[in-house]
């Protein structure tokens, strides 16, 4: 196993021709790896209106700034993202075709009276205060049901794990091909210290000599995926890796092909601060996700409970983005990250399902939203998304697709837990296990007694194509993930 890193000291006279040696091998490239600015919010950009194309794309520049909050706010203050197209789209609902599928929920939900009028609208961009939201849903909204009497259950795969099988999965479904990005192609990189620990929240910029480059931050236990193939489309035979870490830098280099993990081993210890961890939950709001929505609202407070209740203690900010369609009530909310637990719980209690009527809903914007918009913190941070959805993205709606916000995503650090919920179509897996695992996160899903019946209770079965996976209860899953993750981080 070979590395390269960067040494604080004149090299002796024979070892020159080494280094110079080595240097020759790397990509000629000149002055220093561009690195993405650190800043709260994104630049704009622009939608493109063209129809992705079925092609290996080049990525050269940063869409993403780097997470630079240093604090999280006191109260949720909520943002909206305007429907791009006020007038309600023709709608047709569209079964899954998989084979053996049940109809999704959603049909049920049309057949239902309209629901009670919404609560009134929280301006955007405003603190929002604890009391006004409970008057707010006290004023206007139904009261909230109950938790149910039986346990959610759901399975859980991990995709970078058998690799293989999720290959297997990509080829066993022909459109794959035209989502997304080739991951066929994926390289391990190690970040470790002085002392040979894990240093999580590395910054790491990779970059081939025809300009491709790709960026990414190493998660709690100072790994992370590089996937040649989804930025660079010229095959490039070795690409320079540089990595920063706390004004610490050490470079080398990544051969197209090589069988063993890539270290690279920064000059001095790492510091090992309290662990801090930004959780976000992304959810479907439309009206068929009305159960995992209750689920998720009765058990956050379990969850957050456990997650303090860790060896680490880390300091936690919770964040919430909810999203629907277009000519719904409203197309995506977020709440930013807050500390404060109570005002979350009060947020997601006046959460209500709604809206939907055909099958994709707005997962592509809302996702973007997450994870460009939302004021994540900076250095020494584990951060991590779970994403819960029951329905496809609109692939027919103009840029940003999720494609390209995982690798921001990435980018930036953020791990995502797609969780898919009943009724989940075959687009909708491709789609939701594509950002798992190129993110480094997990696929998890829900499962029934009766596989074809989602009343039927919990379960182990399920439609989606996996195999070989445990099954827990939702939020115990939720829980252990989180703390497996956080316990990859180097003790004090």
């Amino acid at each position: 196993m070979k590395h390269a890193s960067m040494a604080f000291r004149r090299p002796p006279v024979r070892s020159m021709a080494f280094a110079l040696t080595l240097l020759a091998g790397l990509p000629a490239l000149a002055g220093e790896p561009r690195w993405p600015p650190p800043a709260p919010a994104p630049a704009v950009v622009q939608p493109d209106l063209q129809a992705p194309v079925p092609m290996r794309r080049r990525q050269t520049t940063a869409d993403f700034r780097a997470p630079a909050a240093s604090v999280c706010s006191d109260m949720p203050r909520m943002r909206e993202v305007p429907d791009p197209d006020p007038q309600p789209p023709e709608r047709v609902r569209e079964i899954p075709t998989l084979v053996g599928k049940v109809p999704h929920r959603r049909e049920l939900h049309e057949m239902a009276p309209p629901p009670p009028p919404p609560a009134p609208m929280i301006a955007a961009d405003t603190a929002v205060r604890v009391s006004e939201v409970a008057d707010a849903r006290a004023a206007s909204s139904p009261p909230a049901m109950q938790r149910p009497a039986t346990p959610v259950t759901a399975g859980v795969v991990d995709d970078n794990a058998d690799f293989g099988g999720f290959r297997q999965f990509l080829q066993r479904h022909p459109e794959a091909a035209r989502l997304g990005r080739d991951v066929s192609v994926r390289q391990r990189l190690r970040v470790i210290d002085a002392q040979g620990r894990p240093v999580p929240d590395a910054e790491v910029a990779v970059s081939a000599a025809n300009g491709a480059r790709m960026w990414a931050r190493t998660d709690a236990g100072g790994q992370a995926w590089l996937h040649l193939n989804a930025f660079d489309d010229r095959d490039s035979a070795s690409y320079r890796v540089d990595v920063r870490r706390a004004g610490q830098q050490a470079r080398a280099q990544l051969r197209r092909g090589q069988k063993d993990a890539l270290e690279v081993r920064l000059p001095t210890a790492a510091a090992t601060p309290r662990a801090r961890l930004d959780l976000v939950f992304m959810v479907d709001a439309t009206g068929s996700m009305s159960d995992e929505i209750d689920k998720l609202r009765a058990s956050l407070r379990d969850i957050v409970r456990g997650i303090e209740q860790l060896p680490s203690r880390p300091d936690v900010c919770l964040g919430l983005v909810t999203y629907r369609d277009r000519g719904d009530e409203y197309f995506v909310r977020s709440w930013d990250l807050t500390g404060n637990v109570a005002a979350f719980q009060q947020v997601l209690d006046g959460v209500r399902a709604g809206g939907g009527g055909d099958m994709p809903e707005a997962m592509n914007e809302a996702f973007a939203h997450a994870v460009q918009a939302l004021d994540w913190r900076g250095p020494a941070t584990t951060r991590l998304l779970v994403s819960l959805a029951d329905a496809p993205p609109h692939m027919d709606y103009p840029p940003p697709h999720y494609d390209q916000t995982m690798l921001a995503a990435l980018g930036k650090g953020i791990k995502v837990f797609s969780v898919a919920a009943s009724g989940q179509d075959t687009t909708g897996e491709i789609v939701q296990r594509q950002i798992a695992q190129y993110t480094g996160g997990r696929f998890i899903f829900l499962t029934y007694k009766d596989a074809s019946d989602p009343g039927s209770g919990p379960g182990r079965e399920t439609v989606h194509d996996v195999a070989d996976y445990s099954v827990d209860t939702l939020d115990a899953l939720v829980l252990r993930l989180v703390r497996e993750e956080l316990a990859q981080l180097p003790q004090g």
